[in-house]
């Protein structure tokens, strides 16, 4: 039974690693979802505030005769907003953070509406779990009033016991839906008749201008460079401006994902797009050789019977690494490098992203 359970255990932290590593294919995606218009970039808010209801992994610096330790004074002023007078040197803060709240907004979103925001620890708090977010107001710029607050309690992913202090990731945390928007923002104005690929790319610029002039005839779309795609529609071609664009942002091309691989050295997750093939090459890395052609392998990723040993014949993908290097034990952080390595001497020819 216990065999069983180890074997299917280990299946599952294979599939783990391996569910998002996807075929690379023509598909069929919508205009809106490639481009955007001239000034809806995000609106950045920040703001300043105390996580309270840890248990224990709070800021470690005690309060002083001076009072002089940030989180201390912020509990004291808090404090003091509402008749409670207590002397710093009487706080400790194992039980709150002071930590540092961002987001980015909707420009288009208006008073009362919802949104995410992240938040991280400034001091030496060791974890943010199980914590909540006292109500804090969020600016645009420290010298402007607030715009937004935050407030709600923390979500944290989980932290492997086995990792060192790069792998940990718990003094950082998400509130979904925890600001919320407290003023209206400035007006944006019309919108401009100009495409901003998302992604600027020379191929989906032309594709996406094919499938606009061939739904409102010639003329309508024009590709300025790789980035832009300027639109003149013509007289009747829609009954408003913002129907035109509305039905432009439904209209679908086909576009073709780049050879691309993102790994994220701390949640252990990899993603790529297609079965991209990976050459010959020799990593040795943190006690771990990765070996691709010029002796015994397979290409399913079977590893050698030498500890610490992956051996992959000439025709190994991405895939086939990943499920080799998980099989052997290499952590998230290490397999992020080994890939690097491959890129790096060209036996990868994909973009390598590491978060």
């Amino acid at each position: 039974m216990s065999t069983c359970f180890g074997l299917r255990t280990r299946a599952l932290l294979l599939a783990s690693w391996l569910l998002l590593l996807v075929p690379t294919a023509d598909a069929q995606t919508r205009v809106g979802e490639l481009t955007r218009h001239p000034g809806e970039a995000p609106r950045r808010r920040v703001g300043y505030g105390l996580v309270l209801g840890l248990d224990g992994p709070g800021d470690r610096s005690f309060g002083t005769t001076t009072g002089s330790t940030p989180s201390v004074r912020s509990v004291v002023n808090m404090l003091r907003r509402f008749g409670v007078e207590v002397p710093p040197e009487q706080l400790r803060m194992r039980n709150v953070a002071a930590v540092a709240v961002t987001a980015e907004v909707s420009p288009y979103l208006r008073a009362g509406n919802r949104f995410e925001v992240q938040v991280s620890a400034l001091s030496d708090a060791t974890s943010l779990r199980g914590g909540v977010l006292w109500v804090t107001p969020l600016v645009t710029d420290p010298d402007e009033p607030a715009v937004a607050t935050a407030q709600g309690p923390l979500y944290t992913a989980e932290d492997d016991a086995t990792r060192g202090g790069y792998g940990r990731r718990s003094n950082a945390a998400r509130i979904a839906q925890g600001g919320v928007l407290e003023v209206d923002p400035p007006a944006t104005g019309p919108l401009a008749s100009q495409l901003l690929l998302r992604e600027p790319d020379l191929s989906t610029a032309t594709r996406i201008a094919a499938a606009i002039n061939g739904a409102f005839g010639a003329g309508t779309a024009r590709v300025d460079d790789p980035g832009a795609v300027t639109l003149q529609p013509k007289p009747g071609a829609a009954e408003s401006s913002l129907g035109f664009f509305a039905a432009v942002d439904t209209l679908r091309v086909s576009t073709s994902a780049p050879n691309r691989l993102v790994l994220d050295a701390r949640e252990g997750t990899l993603v790529a797009g297609g079965d991209i093939p990976v050459g010959p090459a020799v990593i040795h890395h943190r006690g771990v050789t990765l070996q691709i052609g010029g002796g015994a392998g397979t290409a399913s990723g079977a590893t050698s019977a030498t500890p610490g040993l992956v051996r992959m014949d000439a025709r190994a993908s991405v895939q086939d690494v990943a499920a080799g290097l998980h099989a052997a034990g290499v952590k998230p952080e290490d397999m992020a490098a080994i890939f690097e390595a491959l890129q790096a001497s060209g036996a990868l020819h994909a973009q390598v992203i590491v978060r």
